[in-house]
This record gives structure tokens, sequence and C-alpha cells, in this order.
């Protein structure tokens, strides 16, 4: 388990401050969102505050909501953040669960009615993370059933028995598709990174709560495709796009998922009996973590996004790889002691509190730009922007570091 350290930074103080966040996020969440006219949630706000009543209302937007308020339940007792994960997990199920063919829709518009009803696997993964960190805070067996019938339907549909890992995406009827892109901006490409990245998170809360023996091989099987697929041995970056046979496509580097995917791996092998696994993730995690260190961090103490095709970092802050490297770091200096990593930690908390927390309106700003700007044009609430990344922070640092205080 975490071995007691001396820190190098105020612990209490930290503690203290990112308990504080974690309830005015969630506050922010509970006052702004509900939709009280069509039920469950809206479907976006921008970045300038005002509500979007008809915008369309994505399964990732949702199922980040059930997930958040379910494990700050699971966290703090409050009666408000029981009503609204019950709001989110009643809403999933009546409007967002394909009763047919079974895994839930992409998009529904602001009535509940579908308008896409593609099965992307990232969204599915999603819906099994929430669905069981609900359980866990509710011991709603409605709840625990859905996510291994979608685990089952993973299993079924995605996983590649032939030559490992997932793929990406499938019609309404599961059966293949040609666009298999997550978003705009991602490869059309059969396997990624991301996508089974949030598999293994899934997975990793499914077989916490329910021990199925099923579970536990499939998440083995991940942590070995991470180790053996996805890791560039020379870099130790993480390749993030391949296509069904494994052959690689593009040469992207991603700081925020290699931070992101640092401290999942440990979270899921500590959960694995299997010591030699767990040595070969602590080594994956510190490799990931030292490589994001001496590349991905800039000058102001904030994590850049990327490295891009042609090799020219990307040096635009955005909200959710400053929230995924402050428990990336701090898990490093957990695992080496090497004081380095609680530094950049604290340093990265502290360019959250002066750069992307709106103090004027509430939540996160979704970044800046190299030159400092706001990035404007982005959702403060949308499809691609939840309470999941930042709240999950401050639930997994109130944890390591009462830990230790």
């Amino acid at each position: 388990m975490t071995p007691q350290i001396d820190p190098i930074v105020d612990i209490k103080q930290f503690n203290s401050e990112v308990a504080e966040e974690l309830i005015r996020l969630l506050d922010w969440w509970a006052e702004k969102m509900p939709d009280s006219e069509h039920g469950g949630f809206y479907g976006r706000i921008d970045s300038f505050g005002k509500l979007y009543p008809k915008a369309d209302k994505a399964i990732i937007l949702n199922s980040r909501i059930l997930w958040s308020f379910s494990a700050a339940g699971n966290l703090i007792p409050s009666e408000r953040y029981r009503q609204l994960a019950d709001r989110a997990f009643t809403y999933i199920c009546q409007y967002f669960v394909d009763e047919q063919e079974g895994g839930v829709y992409w998009m529904l518009n602001h009535l509940g009615e579908v308008v896409q009803s593609r099965k992307q696997v990232y969204a599915q993964a999603f819906t099994i993370y929430a669905f069981a960190e609900y359980y866990l805070y509710t011991d709603n067996d409605e709840a625990l059933d859905a996510a291994l019938g979608i685990f089952d339907l993973l299993e079924q549909h995605s996983l590649d028995t032939t030559h490992d890992g997932y793929f990406e995406a499938f019609g309404r009827d599961w059966r293949p598709i040609t666009d298999l892109r997550l978003s705009d901006k991602d490869a059309n490409e059969a396997k990624t990174m991301n996508t089974h990245l949030h598999v293994l998170e899934a997975y990793t809360t499914l077989f916490r709560v329910s021990n199925n023996e099923r579970v536990g091989a499939a998440l083995k099987r991940l942590v070995k495709c991470f180790l053996d697929r996805f890791v560039d041995a020379n870099t130790g970056h993480l390749h993030l796009f391949f296509d069904e046979h494994w052959v690689l496509k593009s040469d992207i580097v991603s700081y925020g998922h290699d931070i992101e995917a640092s401290w999942l791996l440990m979270e899921a092998v500590e959960l694995l009996d299997d010591p030699s696994l767990l040595k070969q993730a602590e080594d994956l995690a510190l490799k990931l973590a030292k490589v994001t260190l001496s590349e991905g961090v800039d000058e102001d103490g904030a994590i850049c996004n990327e490295t891009q095709e042609d090799g020219v970092l990307d040096t635009d802050k955005h909200w959710w790889p400053q929230a995924e490297a402050v428990v990336g770091f701090w898990n490093a200096w957990q695992l080496s002691k090497e004081e380095a990593y609680q530094e950049v930690a604290w340093n990265t908390w502290g360019y959250i509190k002066q750069s992307i927390i709106d103090e004027e309106h509430g939540e996160w700003h979704w970044g800046r730009t190299a030159d400092h700007q706001l990035m404007d044009k982005q959702n403060k609430a949308g499809p691609w922007k939840a309470p999941y990344h930042n709240s999950r922070m401050c639930i997994e640092m109130i944890k390591r570091t009462l830990i230790i205080s």
C-alpha cells in the first residue's frame, strides 16, 4: 500500500483546499445543470455561463455526472449528492439505455429522443464506470446488473479475440461501421489508447464492487495490453492510434493521457493478485511520470497539451491534463519518494487555482492558450466538459493526503 513519506509541502493545506474545491464544483453542477422541465440534466452551458436548454444531451456528460455525484457521495455524506446521483441514474436508464439492442445511445435531444444511436465503446465504458460507482454508493442491484450487462456486451462484440484489444465503435445493432471516430479531432482507427484506458478504469471499479472472475480476467488482460501494446519502450510515451492489427497510425504524444494512465494502471493492478504485474505497472507508472515531467511540464507549472505529428510542442493548457497531473505526479511521489514529483503536483495545483478555476462564475475554464488567453469558445459544461476529471482529482487527493496527514 501507499508508504508513509515525509512531505515537502503543506499536506493539511492541500487536503483542505481540494476538499473545498470539490464541494464548490459539485455545488455549481447541482445548481446549474438539472433540467427541471424535461428531466435529467441540460446539455450545454458555454464559457460565458449562458445556458442552452435545447442542447442535445450526451451519454458522456450524463454518465460522468452520475459517476461524480456517486463518488463524492461515497466520500462525503450528502442527501443532495444522493438525490442528484439518483436523478442521473434514473434518466440514463429511462432514456439512454437501448432496451432492444443493449448498451447506451451516444446522443439524445433535449426531449430525450435518440438522435445518435451508435455504440461507441468509450461511452459504454463510462456507463459501466458510473453504474459501478453508483452501486457502491447505493447498493442498488439494478445498477450492478446493468454494469455487468454492458460488460458482457463489450466482451461479446468489442473484444478482439484474435489480436487482442477492443474495437472502437459499432452501429446500434453492434455491427461494424466505417466512421469509428470518438470526435472530429480523433483518427478514424480501429483501436485507440484512450478508449482502452477508459475501459480499464471501468473494469477496475466493476471488479472492485463485483469480484466477478470474468471481469478480473478482462482487467488483467487490459493491463497486459498497456504493457505490451501501447507503451513505446524507447520514448516512455503511450501510442494513441492503431489499426485492427496493431499497426501504429500516429506519432502524437498526449501528456495528459500519459500521466492519467500512470495512476489508473496502478489502481487496476492493486486489485489483482499478481506481484509480477504489480512490479511492471509500478515501473511503467514511474516511466510515464518521468517523461511527462521532463517533456510536458511548462515553466508555469502546468502540463502542456501534446506533441504533434510534426514534433511541435503544443503548449496550450487544457483543464483536464492539469487535474490528471496532480494525481499522477502525487502517485509517482508515493511510489518513488522522489520530491520532484510531489513538488510538481503542488505546482500544478497552484496553476489550476490561479489560471483554470473560474472564481467569478464557478467551475473551471476549458483552458488557456500558449499566451495565457482563455479558451472562451469552449463549453463550461457539455459533451466533453463534465465534473469528472476535476472532481475525481479532488476526491483522489482528499484520500491520498488523508493517508499522510
